[in-house]
């Protein structure tokens, strides 16, 4: 491992902790002495990183900072560029149209050899069934998450009866032929999924909901039994 690329390992190690991480673990995940990383930790800070600890404390990465040349290994390409395909071949029209786009941006930052690697890249997205039309445009649903905003929904059951709900959005479920809105639902009172398929009408509203995103993704997915990744 070049010196470059340990560097930028030092920072995804470092981004991946929202606390502070001692100088020995992070020597240990790197296979590197106390003392290279120490002056590793030094060369990040010379070039802007905002790394606050000390040695004896622990070390933490402050959220802003991107080594410049943007570096990845063959198999980190390969993911990114198989993921923009599927996402641009079966998302909807704007997602689609913004996985192009960053793979173009992130190519535009590329070293040559890299740049190459990816236009290269032999990893297709194969033919697969369209998903089911729905009333509702997506980026609605996406732009409702991302905002922490609540959701006034019309929604069909399996039995085709209406119902009208107000719900609490945060995560967006991609499958072969559905799409699924999960929210915690205030008649419910409980988590539930809403194929958007089934969805006649999602009307954002200016109210926030009282918890954030992350804490909901998180007992949504300990109610699942699913890992967090």
């Amino acid at each position: 491992m070049s010196r470059a690329e340990r560097l930028l390992e030092l920072v995804q190690l470092l981004r991946r902790h929202r606390r502070p991480v001692s100088g020995a673990a992070l020597a240990a995940e790197l296979g590197i002495s106390l003392r290279t990383l120490y002056r590793d930790i030094a060369s990040l800070q010379a070039q802007g990183a905002a790394i606050d600890g000390e040695p004896g404390i622990g070390y933490l990465l402050r959220p802003g900072f991107m080594l410049p040349p943007l570096m990845f290994s063959e198999d980190e390409i390969e993911a990114l560029v198989l993921g923009s395909r599927w996402v641009a071949e079966r998302a909807d029209d704007r997602l689609g149209h913004a996985a192009r786009n960053a793979l173009a941006k992130i190519a535009a930052v590329l070293p040559p050899d890299l740049r190459e690697s990816l236009d290269a890249s032999a990893l297709l997205v194969g033919p697969g069934e369209q998903p089911l039309p729905g009333q509702v445009e997506l980026s609605l649903l996406r732009e409702a998450i991302r905002a922490e905003r609540k959701l006034a929904l019309r929604y069909l059951d399996l039995k085709g009866a209406e119902t009208q709900r107000t719900v609490w959005p945060f995560a967006l479920g991609y499958f072969e032929r559905v799409r699924v809105l999960v929210a915690w639902c205030e008649t419910r009172q409980d988590f539930r999924h809403f194929r958007a398929d089934r969805l006649r009408e999602a009307t954002r509203l200016e109210a926030r909901y009282p918890q954030r995103r992350q804490a909901l993704l998180r007992r949504w997915r300990e109610r699942q039994g699913i890992a967090e990744r």
